[in-house]
């Protein structure tokens, strides 16, 4: 290149650099002054944020192992102390440990409620103020050693399989229906009294009916009619004095003219064809035939 060519080129260049408009670069005034108060807004919203999480955390106790007294082991879950749930708690098991009873506590009713596979619910047992209720198809008690069902009812019947059923309430036990048992036994030095106030009491037994009161006597009364019935056998009275009272006497009249004697002592028993039993004065012969009309009349 000559020297005027150089001289030429450079003068060019000076008149496009002297012709060039200058442009700012960058965020001037108020967009600037709104740039540096969001970024200090969002610095303390940051700051506030973290000092809240971690006063939550020294608030809440977090560990490692869990938070406050929830406790996260290999076993699952633990709780200590008094612990509140304000919704449903879906849970396997529940067991408190092994100095400590489990507590339920609530200012109303407890309901513990089990579903099938579908979500239907199966059973339900709810404790109240004044009422424990448990629905379910079959309620069952058992043992703790060997298991043995010491209570069950389901719609058919109810079961008792403990030893003994004591009864110790004043009023005794009222049954509306019949009951069946194979043994009925008062307390020691108790009475046993089987009552029926407006209605028959009624006791059947395909092999017999044992009734036994070995240091006591045995009293049967009723209103009207007491029925001791045998179909197949006899009724059978062992005692050293068996007493009828109340029986109606007959009056003796006979043809003779000797028929006023000293008072009469010894009695005959008769027994009218329906059953019914009279006394008559004793003679020489039987006198029941001349007092039938106690059974006409009876």
């Amino acid at each position: 290149m000559t020297r005027e060519q150089y001289i030429l080129a450079t003068q060019q260049n000076n008149l496009r650099t002297e012709n060039a408009q200058f442009y700012p670069v960058g965020i001037y005034g108020w967009r600037k002054r709104c740039l540096y108060f969001f970024v200090l807004l969002l610095l303390v919203t940051m700051i506030v944020n973290l000092a809240m999480t971690i006063w939550i955390l020294k608030v809440m106790n977090f560990t490692v192992d869990g938070m406050g007294n929830l406790r996260i082991t290999k076993k699952g879950v633990r709780l200590e102390g008094i612990s509140e749930f304000l919704l449903p708690l879906y849970v396997k098991e529940i067991h408190s440990r092994k100095d400590s009873p489990v507590v339920f506590q609530s200012d109303r009713n407890i309901t513990v409620n089990a579903r099938n596979e579908n979500g239907q619910l199966t059973g339900q047992m709810t404790v109240g103020a004044d009422f424990v209720e448990a629905q379910c198809k079959r309620f069952e008690v058992k043992s703790h050693e060997d298991e043995k069902i010491l209570f069950m009812a389901d719609e058919e019947e109810i079961v008792i399989g403990a030893d003994r059923l004591r009864v110790t309430g004043t009023e005794g036990s009222i049954f509306e229906h019949s009951v069946e048992t194979p043994h009925i036994r008062a307390g020691p030095s108790q009475d046993l009294r089987l009552e029926s106030p407006t209605r028959s009491l009624t006791m059947e037994a395909p092999k017999g009916v044992h009734i036994s009161a070995v240091a006591g006597e045995f009293k049967a009364s009723c209103r009207k009619e007491l029925h001791l019935q045998s179909t197949d056998g006899e009724i059978f009275l062992n005692a050293d004095n068996i007493r009828l009272g109340n029986l109606p006497h007959g009056s003796y009249s006979s043809s003779t003219p000797n028929s006023v004697g000293p008072r009469q002592t010894v009695y005959e028993l008769c027994i009218c064809p329906n059953g019914k039993l009279y006394l008559s004065p004793s003679g020489a012969s039987s006198t029941c035939q001349l007092n039938s009309n106690i059974c006409l009349w009876s």
